[in-house]
């Protein structure tokens, strides 16, 4: 267990079957972790279903924080009194350290981009998942965060991508491939034929390299790249596929992260977003990856990195993304 107390703010209400599986989480990451302290943000009645469940020892490492709203739908900014809001707003205040959710993404992200604020060079948050592939965890983004995104964009997403790797995962010199049709030059769309030559006159953080173009059978490999870059349409999909191949298959690899936990990068806080669908064990494993995140420090060591990096000109950005 890693040292130092996390302070994690649960959003009660978010998920296709909240509260319940996160009621049954947040139970098992509390009992699972010494050092964890849950801020329970939703109606007291919920957070009672957890209080009321836990040793007297563990309760003492809950607190409640009564809000009754949920956030809403993906299309719609959460309601000022909604329970994400109130999350962010607790961890601006020093309440708590990170915030889970498995509510709405696009409300859970612009709540936490204008509670936390944007970092000033990433134009598009990403979010990041891990997934658990033949020879090792592969990071994947963008899984939802950014859905058309431009060239110059995802170039930056794999900065974020390889600093991400090396600061939670502790990959020595992350290997980022960019995903496309195929892996021979000049493979894609336009906007991923412009990232492919922004990205190889890249220089990346934490000594990472760019190996190209790297396809789909990449990512649940895992041989050709430790890091892999998509726009977040594509890579929600690709996702959601592997989750269904995990499931017939009877579940993940062991000690392959969390697939349906994943980290918000490019706001200025700790953010963990969980799948809509997600259960109570992943509910727990994207606690468990806030946790992970505060204590190394991540959220400030991935920003710090991005300094050191150079992707190219801003007039990349201009490129014609709809026309072929």
């Amino acid at each position: 267990m890693e040292p130092g107390t996390a302070r994690i703010a649960v959003d009660l209400l978010g998920g296709d079957d909240a509260p319940a599986v996160v009621v049954d989480g947040a139970l098992r990451a509390v009992r699972a972790d010494p050092d964890l302290h849950l801020l329970l943000v939703g109606p007291t009645e919920v957070a009672a279903a957890v209080t009321d469940a836990l040793t007297p020892a563990q309760r003492a490492r809950t607190t409640v924080r009564p809000v009754r709203a949920a956030a809403g739908p993906a299309h719609h900014a959460p309601r000022a009194d909604s329970t994400v809001r109130a999350a962010v707003a607790a961890i601006r205040d020093g309440a708590a350290d990170a915030l889970v959710s498995a509510g709405s993404t696009g409300a859970t992200v612009s709540a936490a981009a204008l509670g936390f604020g944007r970092w000033a060079d990433v134009r598009r948050p990403a979010l990041v998942a891990t997934l658990p592939a033949v020879a090792g965890p592969v990071v994947l983004l963008d899984v939802g965060g950014s859905l058309e995104p431009r060239p110059l964009t995802l170039a930056r997403h794999a900065v974020l991508g390889a600093a991400y790797a090396a600061v939670a995962h502790a990959v020595d010199r992350p290997r980022v491939g960019l995903l496309s049709v195929g892996t021979e030059a000049g493979k894609g769309d336009r906007p991923r034929k412009a990232a492919d030559a922004l990205l190889t006159a890249a220089s990346l953080p934490c000594g990472a390299r760019y190996v190209g173009l790297v396809e789909g059978y990449d990512v649940a490999l895992g041989a050709r790249a430790d890091v892999v870059v998509t726009d977040g349409f594509t890579g929600n999909v690709l996702l959601k596929a592997i989750e269904g191949a995990y499931a017939m298959a009877g579940g993940p690899p062991a000690g392959g992260g969390a697939p349906r936990a994943a980290a918000l990068l490019g706001v200025a806080g700790t953010v963990v977003v969980c799948h809509g669908a997600a259960g109570a064990e992943d509910v727990a494993s994207g606690i468990a990856l806030a946790a992970h995140l505060w204590r190394r420090g991540a959220s400030d060591r991935v920003r710090a990195l991005l300094d050191g990096a150079a992707v190219g000109s801003p007039a990349v950005d201009r490129i014609d993304e709809v026309r072929p």
